[in-house]
């Protein structure tokens, strides 16, 4: 995903920025997962600006102001792992920067609260309390998931928003990705017509940041940190 982020120029189609991380991943031995678990046509998950997620890579040109998220799920020797992250594409509007930047600390305050014991909900109650401090929404159809010998296992669905009805907890040796999607006012993702891209109601800016983590006794360790 990085190295992905890294490649990206302007003028470069999302098709070939996905071919970039194909070859990456099949260097590794490393095979796609929404490849190999959805039929997903193509190797990345690539959205841009109103694109939020699942984006079909393609003819799109990735143009400077953009907002671009790049999702890398992969599978090596049957273990999957789940990382994300919006790029900026050179210089974007102030409010889209400091949403970035938001959408990272979101992510982080949600790690935080991962641990051998604790409350599923408190991932969610805690992102939920950062974003209503600094006046933004979250997108609340989109939730973290377990990961591990598939690319969706249980916990099936782990809100990144407050959610009271929630009692399960978090047992040692739990792996999960914790993913919130933060917007300037989204509040639902929704189809579009390739039956794939997902879409913001209401219309409004997102942006995304993804960690596999697993759950111990110290907190959490993210396994899908940049080598």
């Amino acid at each position: 995903m990085h190295a992905m982020g890294k490649a990206m120029e302007p003028g470069m189609t999302t098709r070939e920025l996905d071919g970039i991380g194909r070859a990456l991943l099949e260097r590794e031995g490393a095979i796609p997962a929404p490849e190999s678990t959805y039929d997903f046509p193509g190797a990345t998950c690539i959205s841009v600006n109103e694109e939020i997620a699942h984006g079909i890579p393609g003819e799109r040109v990735i143009r400077v102001g953009d907002l671009v998220n790049i999702d890398v799920s992969a599978s090596r020797n049957g273990y999957f792992a789940d990382t994300g992250a919006t790029f900026r594409m050179g210089k974007v509007r102030p409010s889209l920067d400091r949403l970035c930047r938001d959408g990272k600390r979101a992510m982080q305050t949600g790690i935080a609260q991962v641990g051998s014991g604790k409350p599923l909900a408190g991932i969610g109650n805690a992102i939920g309390r950062f974003a209503a401090g600094r006046g933004y929404t979250l997108i609340r159809n989109l939730a973290s998931h377990g990961v591990g010998r598939a690319l969706h296992e249980y916990p099936e669905e782990v809100a990144t928003w407050p959610n009271r009805g929630d009692r399960r907890r978090m047992h040692k040796g739990l792996v999960l990705t914790v993913e919130p999607f933060l917007s300037s006012g989204g509040i639902w993702a929704v189809e579009g017509d390739d039956d794939w891209t997902l879409y913001s109601q209401p219309p409004a800016p997102v942006v995304q940041y993804e960690h596999t983590v697993v759950a111990t006794e110290r907190g959490a360790l993210i396994v899908t940190l940049p080598g």
